[in-house]
């Protein structure tokens, strides 16, 4: 059984980024692995690389404390 046959309840109209294509993608798309999220939108997803990198960073921040 792949990630795409254990797609929960709702999770079709969920917004992801994938890592392998470089875009958004909404619903079954790439296994999990490869994928970011899941976003409630698509603008969202798409800002997914820059949102990691802003959290990111603020951890490093906290461990600096």
């Amino acid at each position: 059984m792949s990630d795409r046959d254990q797609a929960t309840p709702g999770e079709d109209r969920q917004w992801w980024y994938c890592l392998r294509h470089s875009r958004p993608e909404q619903g079954p798309g790439c296994p999990g692995k490869y994928r970011l999220g899941p976003y409630p939108d698509e603008a969202t997803a798409a800002a997914a690389l820059n949102i990691a990198a802003e959290r990111n960073e603020a951890w490093d921040e906290q461990e600096g404390d």
